[in-house]
């Protein structure tokens, strides 16, 4: 089974630029491009969140039009940047996703391996938060097939990654997502988005890894002092394939047009 992971896009409306510096929506585009080039093509398409940068329906439409290329089924969670209850009216088709409340979902139908989204989203906060009302949920979640094997995906990581400046809206009491997934040796991996960078860590007994943004990748300075500021780095997605036989084995995929193939390897 093969997943692939997007994240943050930070979808504008048509014709206005992220941050006023970067197409988002082209490198978004482009990362979609690549997707449907890839051989074999997944089997699923994941988003862990920052759909769209504000939150607007305008936003919301241009996400819309975008992910029509997508050709493989889809699911998302929402991040900080998007605003839930107009996530969940444009998603509104999307029937894996509760009508009220978190967004969280259990998706098993897409093949043996079980994606469970985890909504730690706090409405008008940049933060997260695993919350007791989220830890019952995912204990139950988990526990309906307690073998099965199983990604979960959250958008804000529960970590402190030592760039001080993100790790001010982590989601906070990771240590609670960590203890349940301890009593779960089939959750293959934990995965996130938010911090637009590829990083991982063993977590709760199993692997964690984060998710580079298909837009700009925020800097990677770990002096506790150092002011915020990102960087337009090679776009990114990750490529998760379970076999049976192996698990699951987690790919980093640059997003461009580099020199190749040569022929050796």
């Amino acid at each position: 089974m093969l997943i692939v992971q997007l994240s943050d896009p930070h979808i504008r409306p048509a014709g206005t630029l992220y941050q006023g510096r970067v197409d988002s929506n082209a490198m978004f585009r482009a990362a979609l491009e690549q997707l449907n080039q890839l051989h074999p093509q997944p089997d699923l398409v994941i988003i862990s969140g920052d759909l769209v940068d504000e939150g607007s329906p305008a936003e919301y439409a241009m996400a819309r039009e975008l992910l029509s290329e997508i050709r493989q089924p889809l699911l998302l969670i929402p991040g900080n940047h998007d605003e839930r209850e107009a996530f969940r009216h444009a998603f509104a088709d999307h029937d894996y996703l509760p009508a009220s409340g978190p967004l969280h979902f259990v998706a098993a139908g897409h093949g043996p391996l079980r994606v469970i989204g985890l909504d730690v989203t706090l409405p008008g906060e940049h933060h997260g938060d695993m919350s007791e009302a989220a830890v019952a949920w995912l204990e139950q979640a988990l526990a309906q097939e307690p073998q099965r094997p199983t990604l979960i995906m959250l958008h804000q990581p529960p970590f402190d990654s030592g760039i001080a400046y993100i790790d001010l809206y982590k989601c906070r009491n990771g240590h609670r997502l960590a203890e349940v997934v301890s009593r779960y040796p089939a959750v293959e991996r934990v995965v996130c988005g938010h911090i637009h960078r590829a990083m991982q860590l063993r977590f709760g007994g199993t692997l964690l890894c984060t998710a580079p943004s298909t837009t700009t990748a925020i800097a990677l300075r770990l002096d506790p002092n150092a002011e915020e500021a990102s960087y337009l780095e090679p776009p990114a997605m990750l490529l998760h394939h379970w076999r049976a036989e192996t698990g699951l084995i987690t790919h980093w995929l640059p997003i461009g047009a580099f020199t190749g193939p040569l022929p050796f390897a």
